[in-house]
């Protein structure tokens, strides 16, 4: 495989001996520590220029634990962790500003993610949630959309609601790969990029197809999508390491997506794979 300059904007570690993560034990394969050394022998001779470190769902009461983790491994570690996308519990409202500001006084925070692929299709639409998203913007912090393709359309109430916000899609919004189903996602897909403070993930998307026998082809039209609905100036690369790993390992994803835009110039590619990200995650400032 050719070697390019990527930025990871979707790595998760955890370690369990350290931190809780209750939905791990439902995930037999991935209850285990997955750390920095593994994330390192797992993408093999590729380029990785830069990494965002993204939430990974601990116990609410470990949420801060886990940033002040990652912030210790940037310092001491490896400094290519340039960004972390922390946990807050935004569905508090207004009474959230104080928890968030905390998060901001860390140079590293770039964004907030709350699931909320676990929660009831109308959460992220709760009064108190939107309030709790529309204090970002006073922080200049992002948020990480994480749902399931059910939940897209309130996904997108919730953007109507914030338009000072910058978010980001992760996964492509998970639609149904596994069993090729397009509708409603593909509509709401282009409803969503609509807005122009959105931008989109290309991420995760093996997980959502076939475990054992997905292909490229498989992946093909919905990478054509998102990237036809937000262009190559807003679709942003991820790995979703180590979920990944039930369906992938990292070279055969990152070699995937390269096929799948094989056709596109060096200025697309560095956006998709790099630039956007620096924009995005604020990796520069």
């Amino acid at each position: 495989m050719e070697k390019f300059p990527i930025v990871d904007t979707h790595v998760h570690l955890w370690h369990p001996k350290q931190l809780r993560y209750p939905w791990l034990s439902e995930v037999p394969p991935l209850n285990r520590p997955y750390l920095l050394k593994d994330y390192i022998a797992a993408y093999d001779a590729l380029a990785i220029e830069s990494i965002v470190f993204v939430q990974c769902d601990t116990h609410p009461d470990d949420g801060l634990k886990e940033t002040a983790w990652v912030t210790d491994l940037a310092t001491r570690v490896d400094p290519r962790i340039q960004g972390i996308v922390a946990w807050a519990p935004l569905e508090e409202g207004e009474q959230v500003a104080s928890f968030i500001e905390k998060l901001a006084e860390n140079p590293l925070v770039k964004g907030i993610r709350r699931l909320i692929q676990s929660e009831s299709v109308d959460f992220c639409v709760q009064p108190d949630f939107v309030r709790g998203v529309k204090t970002l913007s006073r922080y200049g912090l992002s948020f990480d959309i994480c749902i399931f393709h059910p939940q897209l359309a309130n996904a997108i109430r919730l953007v109507e609601q914030c338009p000072h916000v910058r978010f980001i899609l992760d996964h492509i919004g998970k639609p149904d790969i596994k069993h090729q189903l397009f509708d409603p996602w593909k509509e709401e897909i282009q409803r969503l990029a609509s807005f122009p403070n959105v931008h989109c993930k290309i991420s995760g998307l093996v997980t959502e197809a076939n475990l054992e026998a997905w292909t490229p082809a498989d992946l093909q039209p919905y990478i054509e999508h998102v990237i036809s609905c937000f262009g190559f100036e807003r679709v942003i690369y991820g790995s979703d390491w180590p979920v990944s790993t039930q369906a992938s390992d990292y070279p055969r994803w990152v070699q995937t997506l390269r096929d799948a835009v094989s056709g596109c110039s060096s200025e697309a590619l560095g956006n998709l794979f790099r630039d956007n990200a620096i924009k995005f995650y604020r990796l520069d400032s």
